[in-house]
C-alpha cells in the first residue's frame, strides 16, 4: 500500500499523508495520551528541562518524567512539570488528556492563552499555572470542572474579566487569580462569594464585596456589567441620542463653567494669568529643610511653590508629579507632589521623612526637605539635569556607550547596595526601574524614589500601592505576596541590567506579542547559545568578557530568591568580574 500511495502522491497528496501518518502511528504504538503530550512538547520552544527525554518511540508516556499514570487504565493522571525551565504555549491538545487529575506547570515561562479545551479535562482537581505570562482571557469552560478543588493562575499576564461560570466550581476551595490585569465586577454567584480578598489582590480594575471596592458607584455584590458594557450593548439609534443629548447638555455646563472660572480667575489674577496653579497651599502649610546650607525662609519657598504651573513639569510617575522648582538665587530643585496619600498618612509622614532626609550616599538622590500642608504633601530633592534612565535609553535616544552603560549600572548597584546594608535603619526600595535611576550632567547614576513605596504603604496589609503598577520589574513572589524583601530588589536590579543592556523596556511590544518580558526573552536566548545577542546594536565599544561576566549576574539576580546574590556582593562582582577594562576612577570609594 505505502508503494502505490507513494506513486500516486502528486494526485492524492492529502490522503498519502494521513496513510502514512497511520502507519507510522501503528509502527510505534503511542497512546493516544502520549500523542496529547508529544503536542504539548512540540509547542514549547525551550527542550532543556525533562520534557527533552521524552521518547516519541515509547509505546506510552507513563515512565516520562513529570509524568504519572494509573496503575490500571494507564491512562495519564498527573502533568507535574513547574520549576521546568519550559517556555513556550500550550498546546490544545492536552485538553485531550480526559483523566487528568494535576495540571502543574506553575513558575515557567509559558505564555499565550490559558486552551479552553482544558474545561474537557473534566476529572481535574488541581490546576497550577502561577507565575508564568500567561495572556487573554481566563477561559469560561473551566466552569466545566466540577471536580476542581483548587486553582492557582496567579502572577500572569490575564485580562479581561472572571467568568460567572467559575462559581459552579462547588468543590473549589483555593482560588487565586491575583496579580494579573484583570478588570470588572468580581462575581458572587456560587463558591466565588466565597473567597478572601488576597485570591484577587493586585488586579487594579476589578471591583466587587470580596476586595471592598464598590463598582461604578453601584453595590458591590451586583453581577450585572459594568456601565460602559451596558452601554456598547443597546440598540444603535439609542446610543446615539444618549451621546447626542449628553454632549449637548455637558456642553452647555462646560460653558457655563467656563466662564464662572474665566471671571473668577480673571479678577483674581489679571487678564495675562493664562494658566492655573499647579500647588495649592492654603494656610497651615510647614516647611522643614534637612540641611542648612539652603538660605530659604517658608515664606521664599512657599512664594515659589505657587507660581508653579503646568509648564514646570518634568515628570510623573507612581508616586507623583514632578516640578522643576528655580529660585531666585539660581538653586534648581525638583519638587515632587504626591498625589496618594492613605488614611492616617500625616501620623508617619514627617516621621519617615525625617530618615530619609538623614539618608546621603553619592549614589543617592538627595533629599533636602519637604512641604506639609492639608492639601499638598510636597517633597524638595536636588535636581538632576540628566534626567530619568528611562528617558535617556527610551525617549531621548542617548547613544549610551558601553562604558557609560557600565558605569551606570555600577552607580544604581552601589546605591541600592547603601540602602540595604549600610544606612540606618535599612531600607527596601521597592520599586527599582530605570525612571527610578536619575543622571546628574556626567550621566552618573542616582537611585531616586527609594523609601516612598515604605511611606504610601498600606500599614494594616503591609502591600504597597505600586505591586501592580511596574509589571516586569517585579519579583514572582512579590507579586503573589505583595512582600517585599532585600532580594525582591535584588531581582528588579537584574531586570534593570537587562534593560540597559538591551536598550529595551522589560515589556517591549516586541515581547508582549509573543507572550514574553524580557527575562523570557534572555531565558529563551540561553537555551539557544545567543545570550550576547541581548546587548542594543547602537551600543558601541562592548567588551565580550564583560559582557559574559555581567550576564552572569544578571542571571543570578533574577533566579530563585535564594539564588540571588545580596547588593554588596552584587557590587563586588562589577567591580571585580566586569569593570576591569574599564577607567580606573570606577573604582572609587563610596
Amino acid at each position: 500500500m505505502m508503494g502505490i500511495c507513494l506513486a500516486n502522491c502528486q494526485v492524492l497528496w492529502p490522503l498519502c499523508i494521513l496513510l502514512l501518518y497511520t502507519s507510522i502511528r501503528k509502527i510505534k504504538g503511542l497512546s493516544p495520551d502520549g500523542e496529547a503530550l508529544l503536542s504539548f512538547r512540540s509547542a514549547i520552544t525551550s527542550t532543556s528541562g525533562p520534557i527533552h527525554q521524552w521518547r516519541p518511540e515509547d509505546p506510552d508516556p507513563c515512565r516520562w518524567k513529570g509524568v504519572t499514570c494509573d496503575s490500571e487504565s494507564n491512562r495519564v493522571i498527573y502533568l507535574n512539570l513547574p520549576q521546568s525551565k519550559l517556555s513556550g504555549s500550550i498546546s490544545p491538545d492536552l485538553g485531550n488528556l480526559q483523566h487528568l487529575r494535576l495540571l502543574a506547570l506553575h513558575e515557567n515561562n509559558l505564555y499565550g492563552p490559558i486552551p479552553s479545551e482544558l474545561g474537557n479535562c473534566t476529572e481535574l482537581q488541581e490546576i497550577y499555572l502561577q507565575s508564568n505570562y500567561f495572556s487573554g482571557f481566563i477561559p469560561s469552560e473551566l466552569g466545566n470542572l466540577s471536580e476542581l478543588t483548587d486553582m492557582n493562575i496567579s502572577g500572569n499576564l490575564l485580562s479581561g474579566s472572571i467568568p460567572p461560570s467559575l462559581g459552579k466550581l462547588s468543590k473549589l476551595v483555593n482560588f487565586d487569580v491575583s496579580a494579573n490585569f484583570l478588570s470588572g465586577p468580581i462575581p458572587t454567584v456560587g463558591v466565588l462569594g466565597n473567597f478572601p480578598e488576597s485570591s484577587f489582590g493586585g488586579n487594579r480594575d476589578l471591583c466587587g464585596k470580596q476586595i471592598k471596592v464598590v463598582c461604578n458607584g453601584g453595590p458591590s455584590t451586583s453581577n450585572v456589567p459594568p456601565m460602559s458594557a451596558q452601554i456598547l450593548v443597546t440598540k444603535k439609534n439609542s446610543g446615539r441620542l444618549l451621546i447626542s443629548a449628553s454632549a449637548t447638555i455637558g456642553a452647555l455646563l462646560l460653558v457655563a463653567l467656563m466662564c464662572f472660572w474665566g471671571c473668577f480667575l480673571y479678577k483674581k489674577f489679571g487678564k495675562n494669568d493664562g494658566k492655573g496653579f499647579a500647588i495649592n497651599i492654603n494656610g497651615g502649610a510647614s516647611v522643614v529643610m534637612f540641611h542648612g546650607d539652603l538660605p530659604y525662609t517658608t515664606k521664599d519657598i512657599i512664594r515659589k511653590l505657587e507660581t508653579l504651573t503646568e509648564d514646570h513639569i518634568i515628570g510623573s510617575g507612581g508616586f507623583g508629579t514632578v516640578y522643576k522648582l528655580a529660585m531666585d538665587d539660581g538653586n534648581v530643585f525638583a519638587l515632587k507632589k504626591i498625589f496618594k496619600m492613605n488614611d492616617g498618612f500625616d501620623r508617619f509622614f514627617e516621621r519617615e521623612l525625617e530618615i530619609l532626609g538623614s539618608t546621603k550616599n553619592r549614589y543617592l538622590v538627595n533629599l533636602r526637605g519637604y512641604c506639609n500642608s492639608p492639601t499638598s504633601k510636597l517633597l524638595i530633592y536636588d535636581y538632576l539635569p540628566g534626567g530619568s534612565l528611562d528617558e535617556a535609553l527610551h525617549e531621548r535616544g542617548d547613544q549610551l556607550d558601553w562604558e557609560t552603560r557600565l558605569n551606570i549600572i555600577l552607580g544604581a548597584a552601589r546605591g541600592l547596595a547603601y540602602l540595604h546594608h549600610d544606612c540606618s535603619p535599612r531600607i527596601i526600595h521597592r520599586d527599582i526601574k530605570s525612571s527610578n535611576i536619575l543622571l546628574d550632567a556626567n550621566l552618573e547614576a542616582r537611585v531616586s524614589d527609594f523609601g516612598l513605596a515604605k511611606l504610601l504603604e498600606d500599614e494594616e496589609s503591609h502591600i504597597t500601592t505600586i505591586v501592580a503598577g511596574t509589571f516586569g520589574y517585579l519579583a514572582p513572589e512579590y507579586m503573589q505576596s505583595g512582600r517585599a524583601t532585600e532580594k525582591t530588589d535584588v531581582y528588579s536590579f537584574g531586570v534593570l541590567v537587562l534593560e540597559i543592556l538591551s536598550g529595551k523596556r522589560p515589556t517591549d511590544a516586541a515581547f508582549i506579542e509573543k507572550g514574553l518580558n524580557i527575562v523570557g526573552w534572555l531565558n529563551f536566548l540561553v537555551t539557544e547559545n545567543r545570550q550576547r545577542e541581548i546587548v542594543d546594536p547602537i551600543c558601541d565599544g562592548v567588551h565580550p568578557e564583560s559582557l559574559d561576566a555581567l550576564l552572569s549576574i544578571a542571571i543570578c539576580c533574577i533566579s530563585s530568591p535564594e539564588e540571588r546574590p545580596f547588593m554588596h556582593r552584587v557590587v563586588q562582582l562589577l567591580q571585580s568580574d566586569v569593570m576591569t577594562p574599564c577607567p580606573s576612577d570606577l573604582y572609587d570609594s563610596e
